[in-house]
């Protein structure tokens, strides 16, 4: 008899954790990437650049840029997937690629610059997204960025 009464006693149990598991396991993220894919389409898929109808990248992970005509991202941050750097760390990237592509200081300063993000009100310092720059390169010097555009 105690037995049996041992059984009734975890039948609420599982139908409670059954009934949790469809619901915040199923149905919620189902539902809040229903509203993500119909509110914010373009966020809710990874915020995909695409450069002449190609994908290229995205704007929230970082991208493998080495050659030295582009803007490198970040290489000692924790998980290497940050697609921003600081924009010191973009001037100081300058002389490379300007003694690299010809391009003259003063322009990849200001396109640098052009491309500033800025941080929330006075927490962190500006920023630029290193995709965005190298793109707005490849555009902007087509004759050097030949294979890329």
């Amino acid at each position: 008899m105690t037995e049996n009464k041992e059984k009734r006693n975890f039948k609420p149990v599982v139908g409670l954790a059954a009934v949790s598991l469809l619901v915040c396991g199923l149905l919620f993220p189902l539902f809040v990437t229903g509203i993500a894919q119909v509110l914010f389409p373009y966020q809710a898929n990874g915020e995909i650049v695409q450069l002449d109808g190609k994908a290229v990248g995205s704007n929230l992970i970082a991208q493998n840029f080495t050659l030295p005509i582009f803007f490198h991202p970040r290489n000692d941050s924790a998980s290497g997937v940050d697609p921003d750097i600081t924009v010191q760390d973009a001037y100081s990237q300058i002389p490379r690629i300007s003694n690299t592509t010809g391009i003259s200081p003063t322009v990849l300063t200001n396109i640098a610059n052009q491309n500033q993000e800025g941080a929330l009100w006075i927490f962190g310092n500006p920023y630029v997204n290193v995709l965005r720059i190298n793109l707005e390169l490849i555009k902007a010097y087509p004759e050097i960025y030949t294979e890329y555009g």
